[in-house]
């Protein structure tokens, strides 16, 4: 893995996180205790912070960013995810709120100031617009996204589930290293 300083800060995270070694992080970030960064993820906390909390999962190929401070948005935009959140392959996630207990599809886009409450399934493909507000316990689908439907009790158990999955793997990893 690549790890990076930038303006004298490193990223830091506790011994319990997997990062691949193909995985790029810079700058300003923290990440919770048995979170997994997978291969080729590029996180940059450059301008502004990237928070990653518990038991998270950033799948292959993702881009985390922020948006740095100006005159219009004095705090920026910095990159906060909750626990027990999955973020599939290639998605890109800039300067938004995913509270706990969410799923990103593969390829989603999560943009600018947009917040995510926690228990969202967010689905493949789909573009989450600038400053948009994303309720719990619904699927949201599309280009831009709309509210499809409730979640089901299958859907909310799925959260926790898929992240002691990557939980369980990234263990695996570990000690195969």
């Amino acid at each position: 893995m690549t790890v990076k300083k930038f303006d004298g800060i490193l990223p830091i995270y506790d011994k319990t996180v997997f990062v691949d070694d193909s995985a790029v992080l810079a700058g300003d970030i923290k990440i919770g205790k048995d979170s997994s960064i997978w291969p080729i993820v590029a996180a940059r906390g450059d301008v502004n912070k990237i928070r990653i909390g518990e038991r998270s999962n950033i799948q292959d190929g993702s881009v985390l960013h922020v948006s740095r401070p100006s005159q219009l948005n004095p705090e920026g935009y910095p990159l906060i995810i909750g626990d027990d959140v999955t973020v599939g392959h290639k998605c890109m996630l800039h300067g938004c709120k995913i509270a706990n207990n969410v799923l990103v599809g593969m390829g989603a886009i999560v943009l600018d100031g947009a917040i995510i409450e926690s228990e969202v399934l967010i689905a493949a493909g789909s573009l989450v617009p600038p400053r948009k507000r994303l309720e719990s316990g619904y699927l949201y689908v599309g280009n831009p996204v709309e509210k499809k439907r409730p979640l089901k009790d299958k859907e909310l158990a799925f959260f926790k589930d898929t992240a002691a999955n990557y939980v369980m793997l990234k263990n695996k990893y570990m000690e195969n290293n």
